[in-house]
Formats: structure tokens, C-alpha cells, sequence
């Protein structure tokens, strides 16, 4: 007879917490709850109730649960929760989510594309894309996610949920995990998390003693007075709270018939007392005798594939046939001990993890390891391949049954294949747990995988530590040749974590090992990895010399060829984006055509990271050279059809700056907008801060200097002045934002500053001024000759159209100061045509070279100005349309007065009579300058700026200046 409650007794404030949670989740506002306790003690019913409730208030609820098998299954619970609600609600089709697909189709087989690579998305990669799918699902009523048992759960879904628990605040969703306090990685996450705030965490004692009393009645669907007295001090005694234990004890009660309903009332038979067992094994084992010699048998070969078990796996480890296999099974849920799987239409679960290891532990241990032995041969022998999952499971079952070096062998090989998928914790779990298994023979194999696991997974520092631990190998063996190649993956590990001096180590433990003439494709792969080391920062105290740039390339070089011709793809993609890298010294043109070479390779071997790698490289390349961001936008589909999350984010970087460069900006702050949040959300700090340089450079290049203020403060708080976007930082945004305020002093400046930290730094950065405005600035003040600007043309970064455009503009000044103004209208003509996709440095230009065409009488700088003096006027940028204004007056050429304007006037400000040059005065105010200032800036007279400043005090009614500016700043601070 089954015992079991139909109502959840002692915790209501539990259920009011999650009631509360539901409630937030309505309001848009998420939660993250985790129910901690031990076995039995009202977790999943907890989650039952939430379960409920959500489904009252229309809610999706997706429902997931860890394996307590013992197997490492990554991503197991989320999957499981997705399916439970896709398989009745079918895949959500809302096109938003279409991005996601690749880095969900891990999660969601529907979204797996037959005959398309996988990407081997990272874990913050496919956090980020599940947090959008929950966005999604909860659009209208919120959505619930409940994963249960992480305790038993991988690393790679702990990492999951700390992502989705802290960036749910201002979502509708709610998540709530169920765990047992036990040491390990999902507690320290829920111990994080409470002191960050980031989650409420209740932690579920036991039954207090009326409680218990109140169960035991539920139970019996009696009241509480109706429990036999000597009944309750039993269960009382034995259960200790526990409401599992309780309904078990309760049931082994009623079945041996010793608590019975006797004239509508309930009495226990014979007092229980010492004689009855106090062990839930020896109940459970009583129960197990009572069952049918076939369904025991059953019974106790499922508890020994776990507490949750495949039918298929069942079949083979007993032999029975499909009628009399599914008889048992019915009979074996009809007793109440298992049920079938919602979640897995192929598998069965004990009704509670504690089932299955009661039934075990009722075997003398002889008999369990004989048990464990004939599963683990059934299994082996079925003539299936072992996948991963049963690997693990044929290691557990070696295990139970004695054989470490056999469990050792199936941990490793499936920690291995775990790694080569990408799942680098999981990979890193079960190699531990091969380690000290392994026989002495194979040990220090199982070692070197566990280190290029950690490595892989970020923990060089503990790579590094066990490969310091291995013993020896004889030199020019198998064994050598083999460890040879370890230390070429970690040193590979060590060059993308910048860890000069490590990666120096292990480049040179690899050639120590591999002796003067390893094998072609090694030495290749040895060379590739020495090739990145040499770009990486110097290496102080280790005696190298400093590495010949041209020998380098020669040598990465023929490493490509040889890895090509040695059938090793990865490799040579990677001596050829190298190339790519080393070639730009030589001009685009030879860096392009070793990224299309990477193409082609990656292309032919279907490795879908190294193409879409070669296909952000070229168009980037492209975008730097023309200015047109075409084949950047190709890029971009490739990565997103792939599911690159993080590769994505960088291509939305560089699209960023290709539309500020152009001027079109609601495309530039959709893209920031879009993408700036969320790579700071995953961790892609390098994405992050170009995004969010291009956010300055936006506000730079429409002359609006407090917006830039901000967003250089956001870029410096992300490590901006850290990286290698410092030049970017000086030049293209402060520098040119000072022209734009008609401060040439301030632009020279910073462009210096950029010039010198690229003095003192490799640099990849060819936008920072260096190759065509500062070249520009000093041609206008004399301080440039030819020959600088030849040198500027030169080099690779005067090929690019943003560059060359101001190289024209200095060009044609030489020309037309030496009297050779057909020579300059020519370079004129081609300033035109290059610069016309950038309408801001085209008006820009034609500002600055004015002057100097109208001094050396050259070219139409009456035209120019009045050109530019039009843009600027229109684009709000009042220093520059003032500073043409005044040189067309000092030109004598007539200056039209604008009637427009006050249509940018705000209304409180125009209601009170403020002229639209009253206002070019007024939004200079935040930043306090004196008058000489603002009448440098707008090209007036300084009596022309008091006479503005006493009429703004008077309209608007401020005290004094002070009172005005900060004024002033208020209303640039409220949005427009």
C-alpha cells in the first residue's frame, strides 16, 4: 500500500516565498530561489507546488532534473527543461531568436541542422542565448525554469546558472534549483550567489514534531488525533523529519499490516518497538521479498544502472524480452517504486534517489559486485558503440564491482571525447576521476589529458602543475613523441593567455622532447606556436634574443606548407591567420591573401570556427581599406548562422565604427545598443570596449563633447587604458572631436599622444591618425615636408580610404603652396571621390584646407566654406559652421543669416525669448568656459559673447553665471 501525502505539511512560509517570486516575475522583476536540504526533505515537492501555481497564472514552465547516476552528462538538466516544454508546446518560432539557434541546437534537437558543423559554442556563449530564449517565452506572463538535484548536475550547467541567476533582474523569469548540502561546485555557486544577492536561498529542515503528526495524518486521510499515539512516537523516532523516510516507515507499516483501519479508526496491531528495523534498508528490503522473483530481480538491476535508467540498457543488462520486460516494469511502478521518466520517453526513475541506493545497499556486497560485473559484460558485449554516457556507465559498473584500471580506461576515454567536443569541465571530471584509478602503465597518459583539459578550460596554473608532476619518458620514444605534443597544447593554451614566459617553457620542454628532427607536422606545430610567442610582449631574464621578424615569417611560412601536406588542417590555419598578421608590415594585399588562403582551408576540412575566423578578418580588412562594410556584414551572417556568439559581437564592434566613420548614426547606437550590454554580460571585454569606444567616437564626430566625457569613462571603468585601443582612444575620437570644437592645439595633441604609445607598442590600428590627420594638421602648420607625407603613404595604413583621404587634403596643400594649383584641383578631385563615404571628415576637410587654399591662391575655398558651414549648421556642430561664417566674412564674401533654428530651441527656452545665437552660447555653458573661449569657439567677438550671456541671465532669470551654467548643464542632461 502507498503512503503519500496529498498535501505538503510545514512550509508555508516556503510556499509564500514562492508565491511572492511568481508574483515578482508578473511584474517583469526576476528571481532566483534555491531550495537547499538533504534527501527526502521536501525539495521536489517544493518544486511540484511552484510547478502548479505557475501554470495558474499561464506562465511556461520548464522543468529539469540532474542525473544522480554517477554520469557527467553536460547540459543534462537544461535540456531536460527545454524538452519538457517544447515536446507539448512545440518550438517557440519568433524570429528574434533565430540568432540563438546554433548555440542552442546543443539544448534543442530541433534547432540541429543535418550536415552543418557544429560550433563549439563557449558555456557564457549558450548562457547568453538560453537567458534570451526565457526572455522570450515570458514575453506576456513571465516563464518559470526549476532545475532539480544540482548537486549532481556538471560544471558546464553550474556555470549556466550563475550566468542566467545574474542577469535576470529585469526579466521575467523566475529560477528556482533544488540541491543536497553537499561539498562541491553547484553549493559554492548558491553560497556565492546568497552573498552577492543574486539569489534567496531556504534551506529546508526537518518536520518539527505536530508536524510530523500532521503528515502522518495526511497520509492516512485521518486527523491528526486519529494517528496512534505509539504509531507517531515511531515514525517520529526513525524518520527524524525526514517526510520521505516518513511516508516509507509509514508504508512498510500498513503493508505488513502492524498499522490497519479497524471499525473506521486506525490502530497499530502490536506496539513497534525494538524489534522492529529502525534502517530504511531492512524496509525496504522486506518490501522487495514481497515482490515477484522477476520484478525483484528487475528491480535490483535498474538500482544498479542508478536512480534513473535507460529501458534499452535494462533490456540488455537483464535479457528480458519486450512483454515480459514491460510487465515488470508495470508491476514495478505499480508497487510505487519507480515511474516513468517525463522528460525521456525511453526511461524510468526510482520514485526518490534514496530508493535505489536502499535496494542496493540490501545486497551483501559479493553479490553487488557479481551484479555489477554482468552489467557492466551485458553492455559491453551488446555489439552497440559506446557513446559517453555509456562509457561513464560500464566505468561506474567496473567500479562497483572492483576493476579500477577498467573503470580508469572508460573514465579517460570519455573524458577525452568530452574534451574534443568543447565540454572542458565535464572533460576535467571525469579525467579526475580516472587519475587515481588508472594502473600505473597508463597513468601518466590520463595526467597529460586532464592538463590540456584544465588548460583548455581556462586553469593553466593547474595544467601547469601536473605536467611539472609527470615523470620522465626515455627519450626518442613513443612516449616522447607524445609528450612532445602535450607541451605544444599547452604552450598553444599559454600563448592565448598572453603567458609569455610559460608558453616559452613549454615551446622549449616540446623541443627538448622532440629532439633536432621531429616528425614534419610536430615541427610545424612547434613553429606556429613560437611564431605567436614572438609577437607576444618580450621576455625579460630568459637570455632569447629578439626574434628577426623576416626569419619568422619564412619559417611560419613553411610550417603552412608542411602542415598542409601533412593533412593537418588546424594547424595550418593557424600558421596562415598568423601570416596574415605578420604580412600587414607588407600591405593589405599580402595579408588578404593569406586570410583567403585560411578560407579555402577551413572551407575544404568543414572546420566552421576557422572560416568564419578568416571571413571577420578579410572583412575587416576590407572595411579599413574602401570603407565599405559589405563583406563585414557577410561575416556577420556567417558567425550568427554558426551560432558565434562571441565572434558576432566583435563583427558588431567594427560595424559600429564603420557606421560612425559614415555618419549614420541611429545604425551605430542600434549596434551599441544592441550588443554592448551583452558582451559585457558574457565577458567579452575586448568586444565590450571597442563598442564601447565607438559609442565616444559617435559622440566625438557630432561635436558633443559631454556625451563623449561619459562614454570614455565607461570604456576607461572596462580597461580601456589598458588595451591596445589607447590610439583609437586619442586620435580618432578626442582628436577629431577637437577639430570639431575648432581646437587644432587639443587635436595636435592628442594625436601626438597616440603617435607615441604606438611608438612604445605593436599596433594593428591604423585608424588612429597616424597615417592621415596628423600628417594633415602638420602640413597646415608648416611643420610637415614631402617627405613626411611620402613616408605616411607608404606605410600599410596610408592605403586605407579613411587615411587617404586626409593625405589628399595634405598633398594638395604642398602642391598649391609650391604653385601648382592644376596639381592640387586634381588631388582635390580625388579627396571628393574618396571621401564621400564619410560626409563628417569630407565637410571637415573642406574646413580646414580652406584657409590655406584661400592664402596660397588655389582650388575654392569661398565654396568650400560655405559647403561646410551648410553641413555643420545642419548637423548642430556651432563651432565649426561659426568658424566658416567668420573666414567667409575675412574672404569678403557675403554671409546669409540662418531664420531656421528654433526648432532646436527647447520650448521652455524659446517661451522665453532665447535666439537661436543665444543658444549656440547657451550649450557651451556645462563645460563653464569664459567668454574668450566661447568666442573662439563660435568665431565671434568676445563684447559679442557678454552681450549673449546678459541677455540669457535676464530670459532666464538665473542669479549670476554659476547659476546659468549649471542651469545649462540640467537641460543638457535631460534627454531631447
Amino acid at each position: 500500500m502507498r503512503a503519500t501525502s496529498p498535501v505538503i505539511v510545514g512550509r508555508d512560509e516556503e510556499i509564500g516565498l514562492l508565491s511572492s517570486a511568481l508574483d515578482a516575475v508578473q511584474r517583469r522583476s526576476g528571481r532566483a530561489l534555491f531550495l537547499l536540504g538533504e534527501a527526502g526533505i521536501g525539495k521536489s515537492r517544493l518544486v511540484g507546488e511552484c510547478a502548479y501555481r505557475a501554470y495558474g497564472l499561464g506562465m511556461p514552465v520548464l522543468r529539469g532534473r540532474a542525473t544522480s547516476t554517477g554520469l557527467v552528462v553536460p547540459f543534462r538538466p537544461l535540456a531536460e527543461a527545454l524538452a519538457s516544454r517544447f515536446r507539448a508546446a512545440g518550438t517557440p518560432t519568433d524570429p528574434e531568436l533565430a540568432p540563438y539557434h546554433p548555440a542552442l541546437a546543443r539544448l534543442v534537437p530541433e534547432w540541429r541542422r543535418a550536415g552543418s558543423p557544429g560550433y563549439p559554442e563557449t558555456v557564457v556563449e549558450l548562457a547568453e542565448a538560453l537567458l534570451r530564449l526565457l526572455s522570450v517565452l515570458g514575453r506576456e506572463a513571465g516563464c518559470t525554469i526549476l532545475l532539480e538535484d544540482l548537486h549532481d548536475c556538471d560544471t558546464e550547467t553550474v556555470a549556466v546558472v550563475e550566468y542566467v541567476i545574474d542577469n535576470l533582474a529585469d526579466l521575467p523569469i523566475l529560477f528556482l534549483g533544488t540541491l543536497r548540502p553537499e561539498p562541491g561546485a553547484a553549493l559554492d555557486l548558491v553560497r556565492s550567489a546568497e552573498r552577492r544577492h543574486t539569489a534567496t536561498v531556504r534551506e529546508l529542515g526537518p518536520l518539527h514534531d505536530d508536524q510530523v503528526r500532521a503528515l502522518t495524518a495526511a497520509c492516512l486521510e485521518a486527523g491528526p488525533q486519529e494517528v496512534p499515539e505509539a504509531v507517531h512516537q515511531r515514525l517520529a523516532g526513525r524518520a527524524a523529519g525526514n517526510p520521505y523516510l516518513l511516508e516509507v516507515l509509514l508504508a512498510d507499516l500498513l503493508d505488513t499490516g502492524r498499522l490497519r483501519r479497524t471499525d473506521g479508526a486506525w490502530e497499530a496491531v502490536e506496539q513497534p518497538g525494538g524489534s522492529i528495523p529502525s534502517d530504511i534498508v531492512r524496509s525496504w528490503a522486506r518490501r522487495l521479498e514481497r515482490l515477484d522473483e522477476p520484478v525483484r530481480d528487475l528491480l535490483l538491476a535498474s538500482a544498479t544502472l542508478g536512480s534513473q535508467f535507460s529501458v534499452t540498457v535494462l533490456q540488455t543488462v537483464t535479457g528480458f524480452e519486450d512483454r515480459a520486460l514491460f510487465t515488470h516494469l508495470r508491476s514495478a511502478v505499480e508497487a510505487g517504486v519507480i515511474a516513468p521518466d517525463g522528460a525521456a520517453p525511453d526511461r524510468y526513475t526510482f520514485r526518490h534517489s534514496l530508493t535505489a541506493e536502499a535496494l542496493i545497499s540490501s545486497l551483501v556486497p559479493a553479490e553487488r559486485a557479481s551484479l555489477a560485473r554482468r552489467a557492466a559484460a551485458a553492455i559491453e558485449h551488446s555489439g552497440e558503440p559506446l557513446d559517453e554516457d555509456g562509457r561513464q556507465l560500464v566505468a561506474s559498473l567496473r567500479l562497483a564491482a572492483g576493476d579500477r584500471a577498467g573503470a580508469a580506461r572508460q573514465f579517460a576515454e570519455a573524458g577525452r571525447r568530452m574534451l574534443a567536443s568543447g565540454a572542458h569541465g565535464s572533460a576535467v571530471v571525469l579525467l579526475e576521476r580516472a587519475h587515481p584509478l588508472a594502473a600505473e602503465a597508463d597513468r601518466a597518459a590520463v595526467a597529460e589529458s586532464l592538463a590540456v583539459a584544465r588548460a583548455e578550460g581556462g586553469d593553466l596554473d593547474g595544467a601547469l602543475a601536473l605536467a611539472d608532476a609527470l615523470p620522465p619518458v626515455p627519450a626518442r620514444s613513443e612516449a616522447a613523441a607524445r609528450r612532445g605534443q602535450f607541451h605544444i597544447d599547452l604552450a598553444w593554451a599559454a600563448v592565448m593567455a598572453e603567458r609569455t614566459a610559460d608558453a616559452a617553457l613549454q615551446v622549449e620542454a616540446a623541443r627538448v622532447l622532440l629532439g633536432p628532427a621531429p616528425p614534419p607536422g610536430r615541427r610545424a606545430a612547434l613553429v606556429v606556436v613560437d611564431g605567436y610567442l614572438a609577437l607576444l610582449p618580450g621576455l625579460p631574464g630568459t637570455g632569447r634574443p629578439p626574434r628577426d621578424p623576416v626569419e619568422t615569417e619564412q619559417a611560419v611560412q613553411k610550417a603552412a606548407e608542411t602542415a598542409e601536406a601533412e593533412g593537418l588542417p588546424v594547424v595550418a590555419c593557424q600558421a596562415w591567420q598568423l601570416l596574415a598578421l605578420l604580412r600587414r608590415e607588407e600591405g593589405f594585399d599580402a595579408a588578404d591573401a593569406a586570410l583567403e588562403r585560411m578560407l579555402s582551408i577551413s572551407t575544404e576540412h568543414a572546420l566552421p570556427v576557422w572560416r568564419v575566423e578568416a571571413l571577420v578578418r578579410l572583412g575587416a580588412n576590407a572595411f579599413m581599406r574602401t570603407g565599405d562594410a559589405s563583406r563585414l556584414l557577410s561575416a556577420r551572417a556567417a558567425a550568427t548562422d554558426l551560432g558565434a556568439l562571441l565572434l558576432t559581437r566583435t563583427v558588431d564592434g567594427l560595424l559600429a565604427m564603420n557606421a560612425v566613420l559614415c555618419a549614420r548614426w541611429e545604425e551605430a547606437q542600434e549596434i551599441i545598443d544592441r550588443s554592448a550590454e551583452a558582451s559585457a554580460r558574457v565577458g567579452d571585454l575586448s568586444a565590450h570596449r571597442y563598442l564601447l569606444l565607438a559609442g565616444a567616437t559617435m559622440a566625438a564626430h557630432r561635436g558633443r563633447r559631454r556625451d563623449m566625457d561619459r562614454a570614455l569613462a565607461a570604456f576607461r571603468r572596462a580597461g580601456g587604458e589598458q588595451s591596445l585601443l589607447v590610439p583609437l582612444r586619442s586620435g580618432l575620437c578626442r582628436a577629431f572631436g577637437a577639430l570639431l570644437e575648432e581646437d587644432p592645439e587639443r587635436a595636435a595633441a592628442g594625436l601626438d599622444e597616440a603617435l607615441a604609445w604606438e611608438l612604445d607598442h605593436p599596433s594593428y590600428y591604423y585608424l588612429s591618425g597616424r597615417y592621415g590627420l596628423r600628417p594633415l594638421l602638420r602640413v597646415l602648420a608648416g611643420q610637415a615636408d614631402r617627405t613626411e607625407l611620402e613616408e605616411a603613404r607608404a606605410a600599410p595604413g596610408g592605403c586605407l580610404a579613411w587615411n587617404r583621404q586626409f593625405l589628399d587634403l595634405a598633398d594638395a596643400v604642398l602642391l598649391g603652396r609650391k604653385g601648382d594649383p592644376a596639381g592640387a584641383a586634381r588631388l582635390m578631385a580625388s579627396f571628393t571621390q574618396r571621401s564621400a563615404p564619410f560626409p563628417v571628415a569630407r565637410h571637415l576637410g573642406l574646413r580646414l584646407v580652406a584657409d590655406a587654399a584661400r592664402a596660397d591662391g588655389w582650388g575654392e575655398p569661398v565654396a568650400w566654406l560655405r559647403t561646410a558651414e551648410e553641413f555643420f549648421y545642419g548637423a548642430g556642430v556651432q563651432p565649426v559652421s561659426a568658424a566658416c561664417r567668420a573666414a567667409l566674412r575675412q574672404a569678403g564674401a557675403s554671409v546669409g543669416q540662418h531664420r531656421g533654428g528654433w526648432d532646436r530651441i527647447p520650448s521652455p527656452l524659446r517661451t522665453s525669448g532665447v535666439t537661436p545665437r543665444e543658444y549656440e552660447v547657451f550649450v557651451l555653458l556645462p563645460e563653464r568656459p569664459g567668454n574668450q573661449q566661447i568666442a573662439r569657439r563660435l568665431s565671434i567677438s568676445p563684447r559679442t559673447v557678454e552681450k549673449h550671456m546678459a541677455s540669457l541671465l535676464n530670459k532666464t532669470g538665473r542669479a549670476d553665471r554659476a547659476a546659468l551654467c549649471e542651469f545649462a548643464a540640467e537641460c543638457a542632461a535631460e534627454p531631447a
